[in-house]
């Protein structure tokens, strides 16, 4: 008996899926489209904030309107919350053409000219077969923590080959790259905050 219970046990073992990891993607080096330099521009980001049901190691997708798909053997790499803001600043990079983007909190101390936070109230696979980002975020000046503009703003991007995790995962990072680059546009066309309202870092 002992020695069926073990192989039981054993072929139980053998039998669990392993599980995968996943990161998001950033935007290439040289973006399509043309990249309006804005060199010297100092952005701080954050704090990034997810609802709690995201903020989980698993991926989560959404079958109907209130259930979710928790996959316990589908993983970000990470955590979602530091993968959003290290895609977000690389792709900030790219699209202002700039180095000096730091996340929140940070040790490295440079004037900044604007901050920007986020509060991510959708990241997720739908029942509808898109990726969905749905971001409240604010722009302040970097000195003064002066609100300079808030918006709300949802993006869709259809997932290639719905109920495939790669093509989810490329095709939430398409939505930030989206996002990405509506902050960019806005920190390109606000006059930059005053010399002495700026901060030598975060």
């Amino acid at each position: 008996m002992a020695v069926s219970l073990a192989g039981v046990l054993v072929g139980g073992c053998a039998s669990t899926p392993p599980s995968n990891f996943y990161t998001l993607s950033s935007l290439p080096a040289t973006g399509e489209g043309g990249i309006i330099a804005a060199e010297g521009l100092g952005v701080g980001l954050g704090p990034v904030s997810f609802p709690v049901f995201l903020d989980r190691p698993q991926i989560v997708s959404r079958e109907t309107g209130n259930r979710l798909k928790v996959d316990e053997f589908q993983r970000w790499g990470g955590t979602v919350q530091d993968d959003f803001l290290r895609v977000w600043s690389e792709n900030l990079a790219v699209l202002l053409g700039t180095s000096q983007i730091i996340i929140f909190p940070s040790e490295i101390r440079y004037p900044l000219d604007f901050r920007v936070a986020a509060d991510v109230l959708a990241f997720e696979g739908t029942a509808e077969g898109q990726a969905l980002l749905k971001v409240r975020w604010t722009v302040l000046d970097a000195g003064l923590d002066r609100v300079l503009r808030v918006r709300e703003q949802e993006y869709r991007r259809p997932i290639q080959a719905p109920g495939d995790d790669n093509a989810m995962i490329a095709a939430l990072s398409a939505t930030l790259a989206d996002f990405s680059e509506d902050v960019a546009e806005t920190l390109r066309r606000l006059p930059r905050p005053e010399p002495e309202s700026v901060q030598s870092g975060l």
